[in-house]
C-alpha cells in the first residue's frame, strides 16, 4: 500500500472521498481523531461502514490502547470492529513486544468468532514511544500478522515529545531514526514497511520531498492526513514507466549473460549480475500487483 489515509472515525461519510482521492487505504481513526464523549457512536459508525465497498481501497481501523490505564475500550473496539470488511488494526502506543502478543490473541479470539481464518487481519503497530522504536525489531517478530511496522516521525506529537528531536521541514533530524526502524521491520520480516506523517497540508512540495526520501530509504508507502496528500504519495511510491522499462532491460540482459555462462556483465555503465536482476523482478511483480 502507497498511501494510507486518515479518516475520524466519527466521519465515515468521507470515506468515499478518501476512494475518490485515490488512497490505497483508509485508516478510521477511534482514537485522537475522536472526542472521548463521541468514541462509542463513532465506534458504531466504523462497524457500520465496515459492510460497505469502497472498492479496491482497504480499511484499516485505529482502536484506542490496548490495554489503557481508563478501562478496556480498546479491546472492546476491536471485538466491534474486527469482522468482514477489516484488512487490519493499527494499534497505538506500542511500547513492547508483549502489547503486540495480546492483540495477537485478542484478534485471534474476533477470527474465530466470525468464522475467520487464522491471521486474517493484519497488525499495524505504530512505535509512538523510545522504547517502541529501540525494540522495534522484538515488536516485529511478536506475531506474524504485523505487516506494516516503521517509523512515523512528525512535528509534535507522541515520537516528537518522546525522542526529543526539533522538526525541520528536511526532516534530517529524523532520517536515522527512520532507517533504522526500517531495517528492524525488514530484519524482522515484515513485508511492507510505511513511513509518514507530514504534517504541512499545503506543501505539496514538502511533501513530495519527504515521501521520496521515504521511498529511497526502503519504505513502500506513507500514512496520510488529508486528501490532497494521496496523489502525491502515490506518485513518489509508483514507479514510473521509464523506471520500470530500465528493470526489464537490466532482467532481459542478466538473463542473455547467464545463457552464455556469464555471472556479471556490464549494463548501461555498470556492472549487475543475478542479485540486481532478483531486485528488479520484485519492482514488476509489485508494480503487475497493483
Amino acid at each position: 500500500m502507497r498511501s494510507l489515509l486518515f479518516v475520524p472515525g466519527n466521519r465515515t461519510d468521507w470515506l468515499p472521498k478518501a476512494a475518490a482521492a485515490g488512497a490505497d487505504a483508509a485508516i478510521l481513526d477511534l482514537e485522537d481523531a475522536v472526542p472521548e464523549d463521541a468514541k462509542d457512536a463513532a465506534r458504531d459508525s466504523v462497524a457500520h461502514a465496515l459492510a460497505s465497498s469502497y472498492g479496491p481501497m482497504r480499511l484499516l481501523v485505529r482502536v484506542n490502547p490496548l490495554p489503557e490505564e481508563a478501562g478496556w475500550r480498546g479491546a472492546d473496539d476491536l471485538r466491534a470492529v474486527a469482522r468482514p470488511g477489516l484488512y487490519g488494526v493499527v494499534l497505538p502506543k506500542v511500547s513492547c513486544a508483549d502489547d503486540i502478543r495480546l492483540a495477537d490473541r485478542l484478534l485471534s479470539w474476533c477470527e474465530r468468532e466470525q468464522g475467520l481464518p487464522q491471521g486474517h487481519f493484519a497488525l499495524l503497530p505504530l512505535l509512538e514511544t523510545a522504547r517502541a522504536l529501540r525494540e522495534a525489531y522484538d515488536i516485529g517478530r511478536a506475531a506474524d500478522r504485523v505487516a506494516h511496522l516503521g517509523a512515523l516521525t512528525a512535528p509534535g506529537g507522541d515520537v516528537e515529545r518522546a525522542v526529543g528531536y526539533r522538526w525541520s521541514p528536511e526532516g534530517t533530524e529524523t532520517r536515522d531514526l527512520r532507517a533504522r526502524v526500517l531495517l528492524d521491520a525488514r530484519a524482522a520480516g515484515c513485508p511492507h514497511p510505511v513511513a509518514g506523517l507530514w504534517a504541512d497540508i499545503p506543501d505539496l512540495t514538502g511533501l513530495e520531498r519527504f515521501a521520496a526520501d521515504n521511498r529511497a530509504l526502503g519504505y513502500e508507502g506513507m500514512m496520510v492526513i488529508h486528501p490532497s496528500h494521496v496523489p502525491v504519495v502515490n506518485k513518489v511510491f509508483t514507479p514510473g514507466e521509464d523506471e520500470l522499462a530500465r528493470h526489464a532491460r537490466l532482467i532481459a540482459a542478466v538473463e542473455r549473460a547467464q545463457a552464455e555462462g556469464t555471472g556479471a556483465v556490464r549494463f548501461e555503465g555498470r556492472m549487475v549480475d543475478e542479485a540486481m536482476a532478483a531486485a528488479s523482478r520484485e519492482v514488476l511483480a509489485r508494480s503487475r500487483r497493483r
